[in-house]
């Protein structure tokens, strides 16, 4: 402390009792920088290291295999200034304190502060907040810790090992494939699950089946009901081909259809939980379309802080990188006081804290995600707030107010109507003893709890079919039909990685962490190993090879167990149960063999690029097919002397109704996805809905797909004066 002493953990103070210097706070970004100097006032400067200030040097491989793995930092590029300034601010100050994020990352810059500014290592100068309030940060300055080492081994292991993968395997793909090529400890393995479901889809042999649904009416002038077709006496039964079908079609002819049983229950729902950094991110790519990396991005704004008018900067949500679903007692007060006067004492929670069992990896000593303020609602900040931050603060907000409300109550009912042909010996009310049986399920909201406020999204193979309405029937009432719909299906594929669908599968399986899905997602697409299409995973050609050769020949780097086993092992680095040079030596002498011996097996490898029929504008070249992280485009095969490069424009199999021309897929400066003809600017023929090779039968226009809450996906006709449309199933329709 220099000879001097803290006063009312705001000030420094002399032996003689005068105030003499700042304290210096060192934060990662100078948003952050902003919102805390608010609240901590003129005795506190503080300043920006704008993110890591040192790393491993990109021209050599920086690690010293042979004493113990020790890693060599250098000042990372354009940092030296930053540098200067932070060491000349903290021979100035009276005390320094390092308030970078509560994670192992942040713990690592903290560390790396301390070392290039000569800070003490036993100097308790380190402060962590879950939330950028005036409480939190008033809270943390009087009581500073000294940096956590083994937070720091943690991250400085991950490192290494990322470093040792990169760099020695990415050479032999550059030598074997091509030129540019890079492998990733935990991005390998994530374009392998996106080949591996690829593989599933392509071997899928599809079977068909079919459905009967009978149009029901209670009384003449009644509501009318859907039931399904369930089977016989009782007895599940499939329909699997058309005969079938017929068949019970010839059975039913004539048949009285009457309620056989109706069985309610009440069945309570409960809340999902608060959002960790996981289910944000699946929870933004459902409901917003958001990718993962927009979402991470969005969400460090809201929580460094925002210019809230009057108020001035704000922190509107807590730390963003958490596994966790715990919440602050004062946190969960709060909520319930605004629940109760919101909405009434009868939708908050009574049940106490629900969270989530900890995974062993998780880092429990954080909140989940959750809004600073909970009586802060959306629309008194949406003058602030830029699009994209109203709508992921609103997906926040209403997530954790949710959370603590009561469970909704659902009045379900299940309805089973037997059909038969009435008999001169009746054995059923009537009917003869072999019936059919229909059956009919859907629920009513009793007590809306927080469904008032917030539904959680849901992947397709999670959709909820069980929430239609049913009219109220009594056994033994005769209903009239008015429809029997048969319907010919085929088994479906499972179905490509959506992002969201992608980062679940990641947490499940234990490989990486919630913070780092948004940069493997950027990173696989930037490589060209995997492509995204109609907003779903696809791999390349390039994936695919780099894949199966490392199936091959590094078969633990690609393995989804041993990479999940491997985080457990940096996990506990984190806790202190291993050294962290002894999990790296432990992973590079097999590995090290394994490079060694591929290097003399695999002979060169050519991949053709895909020529297309489009010349270049600049040399004449056809252009070839290219991939980055918004999917292909074009590029002249002249780089570097031509560096010409063009959307890649893909047909919708459509002729453009004004000019002749291909209908092709086009974005809008927006990323909006639109479809216009393949001859613009000539033609400037566009329609927003995704043109299909089918035609009108009333006027010969041609059909674009849709989709509504009343119809589901169906096809329209384009033509706008036209009300043509037709059934589609939701496993024919093409995601948009």
């Amino acid at each position: 402390m220099r000879g001097y002493t803290e006063t009312n953990g705001r000030e420094l103070a002399s032996p003689g009792g005068r105030v003499v210097a700042k304290s210096l706070v060192i934060v990662e970004s100078p948003a952050k920088a902003k919102t805390i100097e608010k609240f901590l006032g003129k005795r506190f400067a503080v300043k920006a290291s704008m993110g890591h200030v040192r790393d491993l040097p990109k021209s050599q491989f920086g690690v010293d295999v042979d004493h113990g793995f020790q890693p060599k930092y250098i000042t990372i590029r354009g940092k030296g200034d930053i540098l200067k300034e932070l060491r000349d601010s903290a021979r100035k100050a009276g005390r320094v304190y390092l308030a970078t994020d509560p994670d192992r990352e942040g713990e690592a810059i903290a560390w790396h502060l301390a070392q290039v500014l000569g800070l003490p290592e036993e100097e308790p100068l380190r402060i962590t907040f879950n939330e950028i309030t005036k409480d939190a940060i008033q809270k943390a300055i009087k009581h500073p810790r000294q940096v956590d080492q083994t937070l720091v081994d943690a991250q400085q292991a991950r490192r290494v090992l990322d470093r040792v993968v990169g760099y020695k395997l990415s050479p032999l793909l550059w030598r074997k494939v091509r030129r540019g090529l890079s492998a990733g400890r935990v991005q390998s393995v994530a374009v392998r699950l996106i080949v591996d479901r690829e593989d599933e889809v392509q071997a899928f042999v599809p079977e068909e089946y079919w459905s009967l649904t009978a149009n029901l009416q209670v009384g003449q002038d009644g509501q009318s009901f859907e039931a399904r077709y369930y089977g016989r006496d009782n007895q599940k039964r499939e329909l699997k081909n058309h005969d079938e079908v017929q068949a019970l079609l010839d059975r039913l002819a004539g048949a009285v259809y009457r309620v056989d049983s109706v069985k309610k229950r009440e069945r309570r729902r409960n809340p999902a939980l608060p959002f960790t950094t996981s289910s944000l991110q699946q929870e933004a790519a459902r409901k917003l379309g958001f990718t993962a990396r927009r979402t991470m991005s969005i969400a460090q704004q809201l929580y460094e802080g925002l210019e809230l008018g009057p108020e001035g900067q704000v922190g509107l949500v807590t730390y963003i990188r958490t596994d966790s679903t715990r919440v602050a007692d004062q946190a969960r007060e709060e909520a319930a006081a605004f629940i109760k006067e919101t909405f009434g004492p009868d939708h908050v929670s009574t049940e106490g804290p629900r969270e989530e069992k900890a995974a062993k990896h998780a880092q429990g000593a954080h909140e989940c995600i959750r809004p600073t303020v909970a009586v802060r609602q959306p629309d008194q900040v949406r003058q602030w707030l830029t699009n994209d931050q109203l709508k992921l603060y609103k997906l926040i907000w209403e997530r954790f107010v949710a959370s603590q409300m009561a469970p909704a109550v659902l009045d379900t009912v299940t309805v089973e109507i037997a059909a038969g042909r009435p008999s001169d010996h009746p054995d059923r009310d009537g009917l003869a003893q072999a019936v059919e049986v229909f059956r009919a399920s859907g629920s009513t909201i009793k007590f809306a709890g927080f469904m008032a406020v917030y539904i959680e999204g849901q992947d397709e193979a999670d959709t909820d079919k069980d929430e239609s309405f049913l009219p109220e029937v009594s056994e033994g009432d005769t209903l009239n039909l008015a429809q029997l719909d048969p319907r010919q299906h085929f088994t479906q594929p499972p179905p490509r990685y959506t992002e969201a669908m992608l980062v679940r599968t990641l947490e499940e399986k234990g490989i990486g962490r919630p913070s780092t899905y948004a940069p493997i997602i950027e990173t696989i697409l930037a490589r060209g190993y995997v492509s995204r299409e109609e907003k779903r995973f696809v791999p390349t050609e390039l994936g695919r090879i780099v894949v199966d050769l490392l199936k091959e020949y590094f078969p633990q780097v690609i393995d989804v167990e041993f990479t999940a086993s491997m985080e457990n092992q940096l996990d506990e680095v984190e806790e202190g149960k291993m050294p962290w040079s002894e999990v790296i030596g432990e992973f590079y002498g097999p590995f090290s063999e394994t490079l060694t011996a591929a290097e003399e097996a695999i002979g060169p490898m050519e991949i053709p690029e895909e020529i297309s029929d489009v010349p270049c504008d600049k040399c004449g070249r056809l252009m070839v097919v290219k991939y980055g992280r918004y999917g292909k485009f074009l590029a002249c095969p002249g780089f570097p002397e031509c560096k010409s490069t063009k959307p890649y424009l893909e047909s919708t199999g459509v002729r453009c109704p004004k000019c002749g021309g291909d209908i092709v897929e086009r974005k809008s400066k927006k990323g909006r996805k639109f479809y216009g003809c393949a001859n613009y600017p000539a033609c400037d023929f566009v329609v927003w809905q995704r043109p299909v090779p089918r035609y009108c039968p009333d006027c010969g226009h041609f059909m674009v797909q849709k989709k509504s809450k009343e119809l589901g996906p169906h096809l329209a006709c384009a033509n706008e004066s036209c009300t043509y449309t037709e059934a589609l199933e939701e496993a024919e329709a093409t995601p948009v």
